[in-house]
């Protein structure tokens, strides 16, 4: 029931979030959640969803938290303590004065989970888990890892925070945007997992992008634009809508690649692309400009563009031109010489390239290596050069982890070499 599925996984940073702030034990707590969440998920098709289901979760929940901590190995010095949480548990459920708790219990989550003493990995899993409300199993899946890896990264993760002493609360001012700067990265990096998955036998995997457009969302209404940091909660989430907005024509038949320019635009959602643009028109002009921001900027250029042709590049360039300041990262450079090359020429982009690669700020392996090649090939076969477009598209595919992605760099390439040949004949 996709109904029950989306009420889970709205209520369980709510009931998380509970459990924490009254009990602490964060990884206890976890557990006890998840639990709670996978009776629900067994029960309620069957016998219809409580009236108060947020209730419902939280006496589950509570009990078996009490439950796991009364076979710990610590229990005798903490039975009078669990006695205590006993009697208060149906308060608890009932949360007649804990309703004006949910909203920020679940933005401590987000900031608990992102905190800058795990690793990026911890953050990502952790954020899935305890906020996204995904088993162990379907952030394995997600991630294209076995399940005993990321039970190992995710406890690695608990044990961080419970080792750090971390309390239950949002993090003091001077904290939050370091903080929020990690939330908003995580949420990034789930999103674009999703969107273009750097491995597997799929282009895409909408259920990460999903989990991402809906954590970012709850994200924003927790920090609305006038907050501190708000407004880069709003340019992330304009980014991933008018990004998201391109799938339905992102992919062919066969679930080929279907590069921008080539793409049907007709099959753009267009409320995701008004929405987008509404929230990324709104957050501009109100305090200091951020990178996500920019870049909800330049795809919402992309977005309006009627035709691949009649895009702006030079605003797109512009644009860059300012983002570069802030980040001057290799995926930003390469995405800046693309603007250069498609506002002034193949020529200048080519340039640009050779100028970043002296410069020692590009690296020719892994993913980074794999995108040089594939811009440097594109570049390349605007100015004419078939030989050496050839070349780079082969050396991305074979740097390449994405299977679609290998296939398409691979025609590219076998298409290269067939328009030469023709032309020759």
């Amino acid at each position: 029931m996709p109904a029950v599925e989306d009420l889970l996984r709205a209520l369980a940073p709510q009931v998380l979030g509970a459990l924490v702030r009254r009990y602490g034990h964060f990884d206890t707590a976890e557990d006890a959640v998840q639990e709670a969440l996978l009776a629900a998920a067994t029960q309620w098709p069957a016998s219809g969803v409580p009236d108060n289901p947020r209730a419902w979760l939280i006496t589950v929940a509570s009990r078996r938290l009490t439950d796991l901590l009364r076979s710990d190995q610590a229990r005798r010095r903490r039975e009078d303590t669990v006695a205590q949480w006993t009697i208060a548990e149906d308060r608890l459920a009932e949360g007649a004065d804990r309703e004006h708790h949910d909203a920020d219990d679940s933005l401590v989550l987000l900031f608990l989970c992102c905190h800058p003493s795990l690793t990026t990995a911890g953050q990502i899993a952790l954020t899935l888990r305890a906020v996204g409300g995904l088993t162990t199993a379907e952030v394995a899946r997600a991630f294209l890892v076995p399940e005993d890896t990321m039970t190992r990264r995710i406890s690695r993760a608990k044990r961080t925070i419970k080792e750090s002493g971390l309390p239950f609360a949002a993090p003091a001012p001077a904290d939050r945007d370091a903080r929020l700067a990690a939330v908003l990265h995580v949420l990034y990096l789930i999103f674009t997992e999703g969107y273009a998955a750097t491995s597997g036998p799929r282009l895409a995997r909408t259920d990460l992008s999903g989990e991402a457009i809906r954590l970012t969302r709850l994200l924003h209404t927790l920090l609305p634009d006038g907050d501190t940091g708000g407004g880069e909660v709003a340019g992330l989430l304009a980014l991933m809508l008018l990004t998201d907005a391109r799938r339905p024509a992102r992919t062919g038949p066969h679930g080929e690649l279907v590069p921008m320019d080539e793409q049907d635009r007709t099959l753009w959602d267009r409320e995701l692309i008004a929405e987008g643009t509404a929230l990324i028109t709104a957050a501009l002009p109100r305090g200091a400009t951020g990178p996500y921001q920019l870049q909800a900027a330049v795809a919402a250029v992309h977005d309006e563009a009627p035709t691949a042709d009649a895009t702006d590049w030079a605003q797109i360039e512009a644009l860059y031109e300012l983002l570069l300041r802030i980040d001057d990262g290799p995926v930003v450079a390469l995405n800046h010489a693309v603007a250069v090359a498609m506002a002034r020429g193949p020529l200048a982009g080519l340039a640009l390239l050779t100028e970043l690669e002296a410069a020692g700020r590009l690296s020719g392996e892994g993913t980074a290596g794999q995108r040089l090649h594939a811009v440097r090939a594109h570049l390349l076969e605007r100015a004419g050069d078939a030989a050496g477009a050839r070349e780079h598209y082969r050396e991305a595919a074979r740097l390449a982890t994405s299977l679609p992605l290998q296939r398409y760099l691979t025609g590219r390439a076998d298409r290269v070499e067939s328009n030469d040949a023709s032309r020759e004949h």
